[in-house]
């Protein structure tokens, strides 16, 4: 199955949370806070089962990051693997990929932009060219937007709108020079995630 390039609107519509995590489109869930199509407003009204409720969270973050479903369980096995809460350490590893990253830091404005940035080539990561989105950042890379790209508009743009934000607690900003650290894991309640992990954790594990 390819990467969905369609509506991040409707699809956000679909889920019930801000997928591209603007402004914009929260505006659009706010005013239509239903799902898509002729019969959005009446879906939902029976009570889902147990499946459903923990397939449409393993949707909802999977979409959020913006993975295919292989690309997702295999980081999903590959935590629960790793010493620690399989919930929390799955989430860090999301976190860690470079086009997420990139969107943290504010050079894009989504991850869908920030992944194409990357594969672009417009990103660097200690001074070495990086164009794979899932690249894994570690504790304390530097994060730098390519001398070449920094007058494009779309990053101009970015920076500028990143400046009147706060920027997320667990990466270093400086927009001046278009660079950014990485600077440790994010703990659980870093992350304002409207998802529960622990149903995607029985979902796999079923």
């Amino acid at each position: 199955m390819g990467r969905f390039r369609g509506s991040i609107t409707k699809q956000s519509r679909r889920e019930g949370i801000n997928l591209a995590e603007t402004e914009k489109v929260q505006k659009y869930l706010d005013k239509r806070p239903y799902a898509p199509g002729q019969h959005g407003q009446r879906r939902g009204r029976g009570r889902p089962s147990d499946y459903s409720v923990r397939l449409r969270e393993k949707q909802k973050l999977s979409r959020l990051y913006g993975m295919g479903e292989k690309q997702f369980r295999n980081l999903f096995e590959e935590a629960a693997n790793v010493p620690g809460v399989t919930g929390t350490v799955f989430l860090q590893l999301l976190e860690r990929r470079l086009d997420n990253v990139v969107f943290r830091m504010g050079f894009a404005s989504t991850r869908r932009q920030a992944r194409q940035f990357v594969g672009h080539g417009h990103i660097f990561v200690n001074g070495q060219k990086v164009d794979i989105p899932s690249y894994r950042v570690k504790v304390g890379d530097e994060i730098t937007v390519a001398e070449g790209s920094r007058s494009m508009g779309f990053i101009q743009e970015n920076m500028e709108a990143q400046k009147r934000r706060r920027v997320a607690p667990w990466v270093e900003l400086n927009p001046e020079t278009f660079t950014g650290t990485f600077s440790r894991l994010p703990a659980r309640e870093d992350l304002a995630l409207p998802i529960n992990e622990n149903f995607i954790i029985e979902y796999y594990s079923r």
